[in-house]
């Protein structure tokens, strides 16, 4: 009787509850089948890209424009959401630079600024656009580069870029200040610093008082 009034118990409690947790362990299963199968569509992504930069990284070195310009673009339309597609993308920018084919490099660079998926590779892709966008003397066009969203680890060198264009622009006090935020950001063990510091003393500015100043605020 005892055993006979447990089991009426348990039918009622699956009549009860069972559907509910019936849904529940299918949608846990369905969510790591899911999980599961995203992962592995991940590997098999990163795999395949990692071939696909092999093979610019093989046109870049020969030097085949033309053969480095399709690989990115395959890379660009299948795997434009994978880290490789912004590390090929500053290698073709690097590549058609070099080769003086700016208009290659502008379009490869633009793309990484835009699209890529590492905010590092942006930045550094934000940084060698402007730099070939100053040589054209599209200098607005460089600083507007500049001034988008930026990785915490390269603030400092957008500053000092943005330094550089704004000299180029005759605007010196908003240099100076561009220059300040770099200088006070970069280490004193770094020599990119020293490079700023002669910068900062060109236009008239002391840097040490810089770092009294900063000192100063610090201790307020």
């Amino acid at each position: 009787l005892e055993e006979q009034e447990q089991i009426d118990q348990l039918k009622h409690f699956w009549n009860t509850w069972g559907t509910l947790i019936s849904a529940v362990a299918l949608a846990v299963a369905l969510g790591l089948a899911g999980w599961n199968g995203y992962q592995f569509w991940q590997n098999r992504q990163a795999g395949q890209a990692a071939a696909l930069l092999d093979a610019v990284d093989a046109a870049a070195a020969g030097g085949d424009m033309g053969r480095l310009e399709q690989a990115f673009a395959d890379m660009r339309s299948k795997f434009g959401g994978t880290a490789q597609a912004g590390l090929a993308g500053l290698a073709v920018g690097k590549t058609a630079s070099s080769a003086g084919n700016a208009a290659l490099a502008k379009a490869a660079l633009t793309w990484v600024a835009e699209s890529a998926k590492d905010d590092g590779h942006k930045a550094i892709a934000r940084l060698r656009l402007s730099a070939l966008l100053m040589e054209e003397k599209s200098y607005d066009e460089a600083l507007k580069q500049l001034s988008g969203p930026c990785a915490a680890e390269y603030a400092a060198v957008v500053a000092d870029r943005k330094g550089d264009v704004l000299v180029l622009l005759g605007k010196k006090q908003e240099a100076v200040d561009e220059y300040s935020r770099a200088y006070q950001a970069f280490s004193e063990s770094m020599e990119y610093r020293r490079l700023v510091e002669v910068k900062l003393n060109a236009l008239g500015v002391k840097a040490s008082s810089l770092s009294t100043k900063a000192a100063t605020e610090a201790t307020k």
